[in-house]
């Protein structure tokens, strides 16, 4: 059983910086690829950026490349998301994945089988 817990959202103006965590109480947590996605009202959920077991290999969607920075802390079992350079269109729900996965990942939310709750981020002037 995977939970998921994330925290760090908040409201920020335009280019201002949020830093998002993901809390996995679990075991083998270098055992599992992780992702984080998000969805705004109306839209679908979009992958964000994903990072395998180790964090030497990480994707970004081409809308946060530049700006956001995915790692992951394996002794502290947490994810984290750095978002600076924020934009409006960066507002949603933003939720960390995890699935059991040794290789690489892909932004595909049907590979991913676990699922936390989501923080909201809202950028704002």
């Amino acid at each position: 059983q995977v939970q998921l817990v994330e925290s760090g959202g908040g409201v920020v103006q335009p280019g201002g910086s949020l830093r998002l965590s993901c809390k996995a109480s679990t075991s083998g947590f270098d055992d599992y690829v992780m992702g984080w996605f998000r969805q705004a009202p109306g839209k679908e959920r979009e992958g964000v950026s994903c990072i395998n077991w180790s964090g030497t290999y990480a994707y970004y969607t081409d809308g946060v490349k530049g700006r956001f920075t995915i790692s992951r802390d394996n002794a502290k079992n947490t994810l984290y998301l750095q978002m600076n350079s924020l934009k409006p269109e960066d507002t949603a729900m933003y939720c960390c994945a995890a699935e059991k996965d040794e290789g690489s990942c892909r932004l595909t939310r049907e590979d991913f089988g676990y699922w936390g709750q989501g923080t909201q981020v809202t950028v704002s002037s």
